[in-house]
């Protein structure tokens, strides 16, 4: 999906991609203009498109930072950002492929500078291919040249990106000036959501729920982990997105005991439960939902007990996320919520629990991941480290319960915005609880 470009429109004037104000990147733009240093530069390139084999490529995935800083979802894209550049027409300066026919013919028609300056806000549009000319007349009057990186804490980046050669090839040519990290305003900047972004990402969950209220319906003992992946897609992808918002986990049985299960290839039995951990995107920005239901419609006493220690857990959790409270501390307080589940649920004694030690080597034997992280843009959305929570943010809360010796695994999991005074759940009408699963299940 390419967000920036003219929608597609059907014979009856319904449109497939929505149109996103320019309103929002140029409000993002102010607002990272009002951290930099004077007499900075800001430098944003698009990703690369990525080879597969032979002369495959695979889809093109937008570099976020540049994304929330213009709307363009196009490859070969740079953005200039100079706040005090000497000619006020150079202080934003966007670039885009320009297209001929055999691009035309092959690819589609890019976007127009003019489609380019509606998308953005940004009025200054030169073709890709003139970038570095402007680069050359530019950098000289900056002192401060801010480059982008990518800094997630989770981050494994095996592949050079074009962002990491332009950093390279900058350094050797400019190698007087002071660089400074992008990241650590973009964080700053993407951990609080705007008005315009929470309505994307109510709309990604709500496009969710649709396929949750659908597969509901079909699941049943002999159905396959990939029919579920396939009724979900379809439901997301009718409704307006381009699809999944990660690469979707559905595990039945033991596979429900396995966090990054992919293979959704087994098929589901009687008597099993299965977990999907699985939503959609809209517009770029992500949903992140979890549910975990009986192939057969019906919780048997284990499964159902397990389940409520789960639900509790997300509950008293969401009472957590509030501001004020740090991740280290919250980390805490969760590994607390989970012992008393576990305990109550059998799996080891309270005097165990006890004498376990600070690593807590009994917990994390049935709860082993991270329960909460922000969300926007990317799945895994970035933030400052052990940044307080606070009001403006969006973040998921998924505690869940890991039992390989009874082939049981539970995790539930919404999307939760801080508000001042309370937490709004934004997947808040998808079933959770037992008994609407039950009864939707068997309708």
């Amino acid at each position: 999906m390419l967000i920036a470009r003219a929608p597609r429109f059907r014979s009856n004037g319904a449109v497939r991609y929505e149109t996103i104000s320019n309103s929002l990147f140029i409000r993002n733009r102010v607002n990272l203009r009002a951290l930099l240093k004077p007499k900075s530069i800001v430098i944003v390139l698009s990703n690369d498109i990525f080879p597969t084999n032979a002369d495959g490529t695979m889809s093109f995935k937008q570099n976020s930072d540049l994304f929330h800083l213009s709307g363009i979802d196009q490859e070969e894209t740079a953005l200039i950002l100079m706040p005090d550049a000497i000619d006020p027409k150079e202080r934003e300066i966007l670039f885009v492929r320009e297209t001929n026919e055999h691009i035309a013919v092959w690819e589609g028609a890019k976007l127009s500078k003019e489609q380019a300056t509606a998308v953005s806000g940004i009025n200054r549009v030169e073709w890709s291919n003139s970038f570095d000319g402007f680069l050359h007349r530019l950098i000289p009057q900056a002192d401060h040249i801010y480059l982008t990186t990518n800094e997630h804490l989770r981050a494994s980046v095996v592949v050079e990106t074009r962002n990491a050669r332009f950093i390279r090839d900058c350094q050797a040519r400019y190698p007087l000036h002071r660089y400074e990290r992008l990241a650590q305003l973009m964080h700053q900047l993407r951990m609080t959501k705007d008005a315009e972004e929470l309505r994307l990402l109510s709309k990604a969950c709500d496009i969710t729920e649709a396929g949750v209220r659908r597969v509901l319906g079909f699941i049943k003992p002999g159905v396959g982990e990939w029919e579920i992946e396939a009724e979900l897609l379809h439901e997301f992808v009718r409704r307006g997105s381009r699809g999944f918002a990660y690469s979707p986990i559905i595990g039945s049985g033991l596979n429900a005991c396995v966090l990054h299960y992919l293979s959704n290839d087994k098929i589901c039995q009687d008597g099993e439960m299965v977990l999907m951990d699985v939503a959609a995107e809209c517009c770029g920005w992500n949903a992140d939902l979890t549910r975990t239901v009986p192939v057969n419609g019906r919780f048997t006493k284990r499964q159902r007990q397990v389940y409520d220690a789960v639900l509790r857990a997300f509950h008293e959790l969401n009472g957590l996320v509030r501001p004020g409270n740090t991740p280290l501390d919250y980390h805490q307080q969760v590994i607390e919520v989970m012992e008393r589940e576990l305990v109550n649920l059998g799996l080891f004694t309270a005097s165990e629990a006890k004498a376990q030690g600070p690593d807590k080597p009994l917990v994390k034997k049935y709860f082993m991941h991270g329960t909460s992280h922000h969300l926007g843009l990317d799945v895994h959305d970035v933030a400052p480290p052990h940044q307080p929570f606070a009001a403006g943010m969006v973040f998921t809360i998924e505690p869940g319960i890991y039992i390989r010796e009874e082939n049981l695994g539970v995790r539930l999991e919404n999307d939760i915005f801080i508000a001042n005074d309370r937490n709004i759940d934004l997947m808040s009408s998808i079933p959770i609880e037992a008994e609407e699963i039950e009864d939707l299940m068997n309708r």
